[in-house]
């Protein structure tokens, strides 16, 4: 399979999701300060993928998925232990968690990361939402090791991908030391280790 993936972006979460479960990536980087974004051969990714943007992961059989909480649930289903049947209560909790992380906090950064024509009011509002999900991840963290209780999943991946931009973004993580050590955990795995070396 091939993912296609930008420095810094949350494609990030997709290699830590294929490393925990074993699944070999080809890495195709996407610069995407260019308009059109390009990949490494000078291609235009709207030619590989017509949304044009990462991530994106072309599976063996040529077909393609797009879109991170998707892919994340693709490479979850290819442990060697994944269930037949999504219908249990740990399959919900974690479409709980991939939504609120997508929609909470990876759209939440939306106005610092993509638009800065938005101005530093929009930051402000940005800024101030964030520390909100923070504190209810603070609370949260403060109880479990993890999103879903003991176990890592693909929802910390997500998490930790999406997290880490905060300190960029003047969000001074230690206002949420549980959060922060959360993070500082999840960083000394050998999954995330490796895909930081890789992803960037």
């Amino acid at each position: 399979m091939k993912l296609y993936y930008a420095h810094g972006a949350c494609s990030l979460a997709a290699l830590i999701a294929a490393n925990e479960v074993g699944v070999a990536l080809e890495l195709i980087r996407v610069d995407i300060r260019t308009i059109p974004h390009i990949l490494e051969d000078g291609t235009d990714l709207q030619l590989v993928n017509p949304k044009g943007y990462v991530p994106f992961l072309g599976l063996d059989d040529g077909d393609f998925l797009t879109e991170g909480v998707a892919i994340l649930q693709y490479l979850n289903d290819q442990r060697v232990d994944a269930p037949a049947d999504q219908s249990g209560r740990a399959w919900y909790r974690t479409q709980e968690w991939l939504t609120f992380i997508a929609t909470e906090l990876h759209k939440g950064f939306s106005p610092w990361l993509f638009h800065p024509e938005y101005g530093e009011q929009a930051a402000d509002v940005a800024r101030s939402r964030i520390a909100e999900r923070f504190n209810f991840l603070e609370r949260h963290l403060q109880a479990d090791a993890f999103l879903l209780g003991a176990q890592f999943s693909v929802a910390d991946a997500y998490c930790f991908a999406i997290a880490r931009w905060a300190p960029g973004k003047g969000l001074d993580l230690s206002r949420w030391p549980a959060l922060s050590g959360y993070l500082e955990r999840l960083e000394a795995r050998p999954s995330i280790a490796d895909a930081l070396r890789r992803h960037g």
